[in-house]
């Protein structure tokens, strides 16, 4: 489990290309500071298992599905990367609960700025489009945010300088693909209502 309050920004040394998979090494000095191997670290808001580690990097091992599943089969080496250790129960919430399992992929259609914050639209897919709500929650590369507008296949968020700063989210571009997780409590709700105990 994870709050979406970025604590580092690192960046892919290597990838190793796996028939079915495929192995990252990412660098990242403070998310490694106390881990061990088997603990979960968010990359861009997907939870992966540190499989070796050293003082500076780690390295895990990230299936077919995953790949398929994230923005993830898009990264190169360079790529710099939003890093999240897991959440302490003893700690403040600071974000939102967000498990690191990617519901789906957006597109950055367009971009805002303005003197003190800028507002990103983004594409949404339509079978993402109830979970969400104004002024709900949504991850957005592992970063927790605030939805502005929820459209039936698009919404938007305002950010801060300080996010653009300290996120791969003050890079982004018109076209680029990013990952999504919805606030699983709406997931949750939904199944209840539903009646549904497959």
């Amino acid at each position: 489990m994870f709050t979406g309050i970025v604590e580092e920004l690192g960046f892919i040394s290597h990838i190793e290309s796996l028939p079915d998979a495929a192995k990252f090494k990412i660098e990242g000095a403070l998310v490694v500071s106390d881990a061990k191997e088997g603990d979960s670290i968010a990359v861009n808001g997907v939870c992966l298992t540190v499989v070796d580690l050293g003082s500076d990097y780690f390295t895990a091992d990230v299936m077919a599905e995953t790949l398929s599943r994230s923005s993830l089969s898009k990264a190169t080496i360079g790529s710099t990367v939003n890093l999240e250790r897991a959440a302490r129960l003893d700690a403040r919430i600071g974000g939102h609960l967000v498990q690191g399992h990617v519901d789906g992929v957006a597109a950055v259609l367009a971009i805002e700025p303005s003197a003190h914050w800028t507002v990103i639209r983004f594409n949404l897919p339509v079978d993402l489009a109830r979970y969400l709500v104004e002024k709900g929650s949504i991850t957005v590369d592992g970063v927790s945010l605030t939805v502005v507008e929820a459209g039936p296949d698009y919404f938007s968020v305002s950010l801060i300088p300080t996010t653009l700063e300290q996120t791969t989210l003050g890079g982004l571009d018109v076209g680029d693909i990013v990952n999504l997780e919805v606030d699983v409590i709406a997931k949750y709700v939904e199944r209840l209502m539903k009646g549904d105990t497959k």
